[in-house]
């Protein structure tokens, strides 16, 4: 036999395999028919939408939370205290006091200073007067067992409030 005699059976052959595959989709066709002719689900109803009674706020005592504040509440929050925005910042105050880890204390009772490890793993001596924490922690005292500071956090009406905090040997 020729080439070409053998590649026109193949193809002969092929085209034959290919219109007996076409033949066998009518049970395909009825089959999406069948489940188009379906009913769906039910929805279910819509929910009610409630109405709300509007409220008259008339408290004379408290002040209208929907209101600006009166200058003289502002001006207090203004006299409290204030972080000081011109010193320089300490290599502690980049990280969250959350995740500063006391490991240790060194010196003698009169002037301890703690170790402490940020979070790239670098040890930092820390004395008392120095800052720590991204709140200005101000460090207030150094014990064999733990860090005290003094935080400052926004009080919500544009001025500051202090928070007690603290860091303990050991923690984490």
């Amino acid at each position: 036999m020729r080439p070409t005699r053998i590649l026109v059976a193949i193809a002969t052959l092929a085209m034959l395999l290919g219109l007996a595959a076409c033949s066998g989709q009518d049970d395909l066709h009825a089959w999406v028919a069948q489940v188009k002719a379906r009913k769906g689900a039910p929805l279910p109803a819509l929910p009610v939408v409630k109405t709300f009674e509007t409220y008259i706020y008339q408290d004379q005592d408290k002040r209208d939370p929907f209101e600006p504040a009166p200058p003289q509440a502002i001006a207090n929050a203004n006299n409290g205290p204030h972080p000081d925005q011109n010193r320089p910042r300490e290599p502690l105050e980049a990280f969250p006091l959350d995740s500063l880890k006391m490991v240790g204390t060194i010196g003698a009772k009169g002037s301890i200073e703690a170790l402490v490890k940020d979070p790239q793993g670098v040890i930092h001596q820390v004395r008392v007067g120095e800052y720590m924490g991204q709140n200005y922690g101000h460090v207030t005292r150094v014990t064999v067992g733990e860090i005290d500071l003094v935080e400052l956090v926004p009080n919500g009406s544009g001025g500051w409030m202090e928070r007690d905090a603290s860091v303990a040997l050991g923690d984490k």
